[in-house]
Formats: C-alpha cells, structure tokens, sequence
C-alpha cells in the first residue's frame, strides 16, 4: 500500500448503512402483496450471494413491483466521517458508485463530501459498475495509476472484481447483503477483507 495516492470507495453499503431501506422494501413487498416474509427474505438472502440486488431479484419471483428506493432512510455508518476527514489528510478520496442523480448532494447532506476529492456515479456517467469502463473514468479524471489506487466496496461483482481486473488494489469490506457474497475463483479474490471501516487504518498505516 506504500505507492497509494487514491482511496475509492462505494457508497452503499460501504460508506452509507442502508439497512433501513431494505426493511422498508422487504415490508412493504410482503405486507402489500400477502407474502410470507420469513419465506421471501429467505429468498433475498439466496440471491445475495449471486445478485447486487437481491430484493429486486427475489421480487420478480414473485411478479410483484418493488417500492421507491427511500434515501432519506439511508444513514452513514458511525465511523464513516471520521473516517474520510482522517484519510483526506493524506491521501485523495473518490467515489465509483452506481447511484441514482444527485450523489454530490446527497453526500454534501450527509456532511462529507467536503472530504471528497471526486464523485462517479453511474446515473451521470451513463455506465455502471462492474463495467470497467466506469472504473477507468474514475482513474481518468483522478490523474491516476490503477496501482495508485485502492477500490473498498461491499460487492465480489461490483467491486472487487473489476477492480482487479483493471489493475487496482481492493479491499472488501463484508457488510450489508454484499458480505452473503463470496470469492468463487482466484481473480475473484480481494487483496484485502476488513468487516468494519475502521480497520482499514490496519491496512494503510493512518
């Protein structure tokens, strides 16, 4: 990690807990529709581990509509400002993410885009992740070598994997229905798992 000039992070699941919008939508598909909810979070749960969105997956099933995403039940998680106001100190912070409009916003809301140094999201850029082709935007604008940067995400399929494979250093952090997921091969696999934002600092001496 000596030669890291950039941290790029997801935002779901990552930075941002959105524990709260899942339990609205597993609520508002079983209640509205009649549907065991032991039986369809069983389900979500079986397609977390193949699927970014399991919910929406499982809800097919099912034939039923999935509601709204709710961003204002999203919350940051306890460590992630700290968390950005130190790292900023010493390295560059960006985000890759697949978001819908207005991510600067909502992250200027949650009092931490004064920490940021660059935002991709998929709904601006008009790509999404695992497309490398996000990726390489976000090194791009960022002046930035792949082996300069690191990639922390939630997602094997939409992190880990493209991050490797364009060249970046990765880091997994297993939380929310990302950590139900698993490396299946060896290029799958991240350079590094943490289960919690904090250890990173293990991992980049800060």
């Amino acid at each position: 990690m000596n030669k890291i000039k950039w941290i790029f992070f997801d935002i779901g699941s990552t930075l941002v807990d959105e524990s709260a919008v899942y339990e609205n939508r597993i609520k508002e598909i079983t209640q509205g529709n009649n549907i065991d909810r032991n039986e369809f979070v069983a389900k979500v749960i079986e397609r977390a581990q193949t699927s970014p969105k399991p919910i929406v997956s499982a809800a097919e099933d099912y034939g039923v509509k999935v509601p709204a995403w709710r961003h204002d039940l999203e919350v940051l998680y306890p460590d992630t400002k700290e968390l950005l106001q130190r790292l900023s100190q010493k390295y560059k912070i960006g985000i890759i993410a697949n978001q819908d409009f207005g991510t600067e916003q909502r992250l200027t809301d949650f009092n931490v885009y004064q920490y940021i140094n660059l935002v991709i999201a998929s709904a601006e850029e008009g790509v999404a992740k695992p497309d490398l082709r996000i990726f390489q935007i976000a090194l791009d604008r960022a002046n930035c070598k792949p082996e300069e940067a690191v990639m922390v995400g939630d997602r094997i399929d939409n992190d880990i994997i493209p991050a490797n494979k364009i060249g970046m250093k990765t880091v997994w952090i297993r939380q929310g229905f990302g950590a139900l997921s698993e490396p299946q091969m060896i290029d799958e696999a991240p350079g590094f798992i943490i289960d919690k934002l904090t250890d990173i600092y293990k991992l980049i001496g800060v």
